[in-house]
């Protein structure tokens, strides 16, 4: 089974970046150079969840690229990138940055380059080039409904990518920073809910347990709004901010909370201590509950039951309409807190609420998962 890809050599001893898929499952890798000779390379290592890999040739004095900085790169800036898809070496491919940061689905740690420029297979693992011709990323995959390129392909940052090589150099795999949290993104409507000037951050909707967040104090509902003095713009961008740092590491994390701006000291852990990131326990057996009473809050919309489970109340959804409808709420979710104020019974929620105003961040548990919901009153 033969594969085809680019490459492009980093050092002039040898080493050469690629994706791990273009080099994934092969039991020999050949390296044609621009000047016609070839080489049997050495896989030093490769990190399936950055599509990186790292290859070693024996040679010395190789013509290796000049490395630039992906984030000084802006969207309309002029990029190119050179490779050869379907075969045809050294073909190059112009166009613009469309995008930056963009997360693709299951691609946690990669803050992706858009481009419109012409990618096809055989492209993958070439570089891309600003205008000073400095590599910015590595092309790595497209958006496509027909298999040829539409328009849309996606590269993975150079940063990005020489962390991950100067990390399999060194010791043959990559380590990542985890916090041990579930997160969600920061809506609008959450952000007012929380009394937040805008939409950015990372919404806390989970503390994984025994994990590093939960030694350090963080707390469901906290909005992670920087990381070592880096703001947080979307969510998307915590976990490759914290994968890119080391495990053991401690990071000082900007935190609004309860409608404060404080900082709290966290010691990274391993992003491979068995805690994935979204975790949902399924098959877990519902406790045989003892239905008590129903109650209604007309204003939002709500009729709920409070269920007494083996001696533990809890708040469930029996029927929703109006401001609670709107804001996704569905029959059978448990309201577990409004904002950061725990909720146990008809009492509490109505005093959370009443202390909420018109913006009402709700901690709901659906399926295993828990996540929060706005919800907006006129």
């Amino acid at each position: 089974d033969q594969n085809f890809g680019s490459g492009f050599l980093i050092s002039p001893d040898g080493y050469i970046l690629t994706d791990t898929h273009v080099v994934g499952g092969l039991d020999g890798i050949k390296v044609t150079l621009n000047d016609k000779r070839e080489f049997q390379a050495k896989l030093i290592g490769s990190d399936p969840q950055t599509d990186i890999a790292l290859l070693k040739i024996d040679a010395s004095d190789l013509p290796a690229v000049k490395i630039g900085n992906a984030k000084d790169l802006k969207p309309g800036e002029w990029v190119a990138a050179i490779g050869a898809p379907f075969g045809f070496d050294n073909s190059v491919t112009a166009g613009i940055v469309s995008a930056k940061g963009r997360s693709l689905p299951g691609e946690n740690y990669t803050p992706f380059i858009q481009t419109d420029v012409a990618i096809n297979p055989g492209n993958s693992g070439g570089p891309l080039f600003n205008l000073k011709g400095q590599v910015v990323g590595i092309n790595s995959q497209i958006y496509s409904r027909s298999g040829g390129f539409m328009g849309i392909s996606f590269a993975i940052p150079i940063d990005v990518a020489m962390n991950v090589a100067e990390q399999l150099k060194n010791s043959g795999k990559v380590q990542r920073g985890q916090l041990g949290v579930i997160i969600q993104e920061v809506s609008y409507g959450l952000a007012k809910s929380f009394g937040l000037d805008k939409p950015t951050g990372a919404l806390i909707a989970k503390v994984l347990p025994d994990g590093p967040a939960a030694k350090a104090g963080l707390q469901v509902g906290d909005i992670v709004r920087s990381v070592n003095g880096e703001e947080v713009r979307t969510s998307t961008e915590l976990p490759v901010m914290v994968g890119n740092l080391v495990p053991g590491k401690e990071v000082t994390l900007g935190i609004w909370r309860k409608g404060q701006q404080i900082e709290q000291k966290v010691i990274l852990g391993s992003a491979s201590d068995g805690q994935k990131g979204n975790e949902v326990e399924l098959g877990a057996v519902e406790p045989q509950s003892t239905e008590s009473k129903q109650f209604a809050i007309e204003n939002l919309g709500l009729t709920m039951r409070e269920v007494d489970t083996q001696g533990k109340k809890e708040l469930v959804v029996a029927a929703v309409n109006g401001p609670a409808h709107n804001a996704g709420l569905r029959v059978g979710d448990r309201i577990l807190s409004v904002g950061q104020a725990s909720i146990t019974d008809e009492a509490s929620l109505r005093a959370a609420l009443e202390a909420a105003g018109k913006n009402i961040p709700l901690l709901v548990e659906r399926q295993g998962s828990t996540l929060f919901l706005a919800i907006s009153i006129q």
